[in-house]
């Protein structure tokens, strides 16, 4: 071996032994937490811009997902997360863009070798909804136990249902927590905040300004939260027969940009990530908001995209 080629060898292998990858700029040793938004879009009608809210938390390589939008499924496969390797499923509350997919994650991750126990935490109706998706989907599961000798999918599911916040959550990988956020009119709606070996990272879920939301992100690394840019509401609204409604509901019930600032200033977290983003499809959308966060808040701001990785 040459000298120059000896070098670049040692070189490499240096960086590997430093920082556990070849990722440029890497602090000195291996991220065992990664963040992964699946969709980002907010709202149950598909757009050509985002898919429906869901999220990925990978520790040492095992998943844990966070809401299941129309999509998830596709996004998890594109994000290179295999669907056979789910071991935990976090709801943040029952509005149809959160949980459009969670029967069909769960009968999809099955079909592609699920034969585990997959644990699956959110508020009510969480039973009933994956007691009613087990039996739509009963044909299916019966046939393929019998003709493909699967194991039945309705003994590996391990449903957590809860009506409270706190500690939901706790083994040698991670800590969830979920707190109340506000989101009416649903009143069992949560945030959760997820403490890894190496960081700490927390889901708004959908919400307004919440107190108990800033309680629970104190000090995070990530706070992955809601937003509404509410100049851009008329071209949804335009586009539904219940305007009126929908305005009530949109105002009512999430995070215009502007308070994002003080949010995260309140919270004391390194890093804003903006998400489940209401309107999808405003151009002006990233620079308008990021000035306004800048305000209050001097830590990393970040519009999420579909497949982003943090």
């Amino acid at each position: 071996m040459n000298r120059k080629r000896f070098s670049l060898v040692f070189l490499v292998a240096c960086t590997v032994l430093l920082c556990g990858s070849m990722i440029p700029g890497c602090a000195g040793e291996t991220r065992r937490t990664e963040l992964v938004l699946l969709g980002t879009g907010g709202g149950p009608r598909p757009n050509p811009v985002r898919y429906s809210p869901s999220s990925a938390l990978l520790i040492d390589g095992m998943p844990i997902v966070i809401d299941c939008g129309n999509g998830v499924s596709r996004q998890l496969v594109l994000a290179g997360i295999p669907l056979a390797s789910l071991k935990y499923i976090f709801i943040t509350h029952h509005h149809s863009d959160h949980i459009s997919e969670l029967g069909a994650l769960l009968l999809l991750s099955w079909a592609s070798g699920l034969n585990e126990p997959i644990h699956v935490f959110g508020p009510p109706p969480l039973e009933a909804s994956i007691a009613a998706a087990f039996e739509q989907y009963r044909f299916d599961i019966e046939t393929r136990v019998s003709d493909e000798g699967r194991p039945d999918l309705r003994l590996l599911v391990e449903v957590h249902e809860f009506n409270t916040g706190g500690v939901v959550h706790e083994s040698e990988l991670f800590k969830a927590t979920a707190a109340r956020n506000n989101h009416p009119p649903i009143e069992q709606s949560y945030a959760y905040r997820f403490d890894t070996p190496d960081r700490s990272v927390v889901f708004s879920g959908d919400t307004t300004y919440d107190k108990n939301v800033i309680a629970l992100a104190k000090g995070a690394d990530i706070l992955v939260h809601e937003v509404l840019y509410t100049p851009g509401i008329e071209s949804i609204l335009q586009k539904v027969s219940n305007a009126a409604g929908l305005r009530k509901h949109l105002l009512a019930s999430h995070t215009p940009v502007e308070d994002l600032g003080r949010i995260a200033r309140e919270a004391g977290v390194k890093s804003l990530v903006l998400n489940h983003i209401v309107p999808t499809e405003i151009e002006e959308f990233d620079a308008l908001s990021i000035e306004s966060i800048r305000k209050e808040f001097s830590g990393e701001v970040t519009v999420g995209r579909d497949l982003d990785r943090f």
